[in-house]
């Protein structure tokens, strides 16, 4: 009789946890976000965007626009797009997000 019982109530206690982390992880994924387009608006305010292609500077705002999909890859070509690259991902790390939230990468 106990595990007629017991068993339900663990297993709710179970996906309780799995949902509060992940609530937790879409917090911290919607904030890394929100990060990262503060990040952005300062550079594209104070960086020079000259040589920076436009496909770069467009993509990277739509992966904002997105809410940072974690599928999308922005390919960096010129020298100014890979400084760019770069520094938000400099930046990104300073927040504490891993390098492997910026969106940069190059297919082979």
């Amino acid at each position: 009789m106990f595990h007629l019982i017991f068993a339900p109530m663990l297993y709710c206690l179970w996906v309780g946890g799995a949902v509060s982390h992940s609530a937790e992880a879409d917090d911290w994924t919607r904030q890394k976000c929100d990060l990262y387009s503060a990040a952005w608006q300062d550079v594209e305010a104070s960086h020079d965007m000259a040589g920076v292609s436009d496909d770069f500077l467009e993509k990277n705002r739509n992966f904002i626009a997105l809410g940072c999909p974690e599928s999308m890859r922005i390919c960096a070509v010129s020298p100014e797009d890979i400084d760019l690259a770069n520094l938000l991902t400099v930046l990104s790390m300073n927040e504490g997000m891993a390098s492997t939230f910026v969106p940069f990468g190059c297919p082979d």
